[in-house]
């Protein structure tokens, strides 16, 4: 399910974030499957709760072995900087992404109807990690992290993402928006890095937000896989 947009207000991005959509090239969506090659597996939205959100040892330890680099944030322009480091991202990756970030923002397009920002990580002048965000009036949602591989012992995709959630409470915001993460698929179980305590997963069937338990996903991939196959079930009986 897709929603097509000419221009966005960030009340109306906050709206539709709260309401489990999330933005794919210039439109919003909302799924609650993903298919891959080894079956069908259930999505669960996240946000933080910015308020809440407090470091452990790990995060606290990841500010402190980049604290070197120099961090900046401004409006999101496509640059040929930005590509050439989405490539040698993309080229170092082992799951299916946009081959540009023009393609996975922009979709072919020239005009971006969001009020994007970028978080530009540097070593001296050197880019080596940027993270994508859209802003509005009172959330964030994180659309990408890329950085270069050979600062991999770095964790610079989680270091966007407390880089993020930083940027949100320094504005005062209510929520960030990382994204789903997918049951019984680790690779995106990331996502839960910045604060577990601070991080809501969001209920499709009552569209509420619970506080993210494991116990709680669990309840959800079990009743929407039920749900799914009593459907194709029905369909097979007519």
């Amino acid at each position: 399910m897709s929603v097509a947009l000419s221009r966005l207000p960030g009340d109306f991005l906050d709206y539709y974030l709260g309401q489990g959509y999330y933005r794919m090239g210039q439109n919003l969506f909302t799924c609650e499957f993903l298919p891959l090659e080894t079956g069908l597996y259930t999505t669960h939205w996240l946000r933080l709760v910015v308020a809440r959100a407090e470091y452990g040892p790990k995060q606290r330890r990841l500010f402190r072995l980049n604290e070197r680099f120099g961090v900046s944030v401004r409006p999101f322009r496509l640059t040929p900087e930005y590509e050439a480091l989405y490539a040698r991202y993309h080229q170092s990756i082992d799951f299916e992404a946009n081959p540009s970030l023009a393609d996975l923002l922009l979709d072919g397009g020239a005009h971006n109807v969001f009020d994007t920002n970028i978080i530009e990580v540097r070593d001296g002048e050197q880019l080596i990690a940027a993270g994508v965000f859209d802003s509005g009036t009172d959330s964030i949602a994180g659309i990408v992290n890329f950085y270069d591989p050979a600062y991999h012992r770095h964790s610079l995709g989680k270091y966007l993402m407390l880089l993020k959630l930083e940027h949100a409470r320094r504005h005062q915001l209510a929520y960030y928006y990382p994204g789903y993460l997918v049951h019984g698929y680790p690779k995106f179980d990331y996502k839960l890095f910045a604060c577990l305590a601070a991080t809501e997963v969001f209920t499709a069937r009552t569209h509420q937000w619970r506080p993210f338990s494991w116990e709680e996903v669990n309840r959800q991939a079990a009743a929407l896989l039920a749900e799914r196959q009593e459907r194709d079930q029905d369909r097979k009986d007519k």
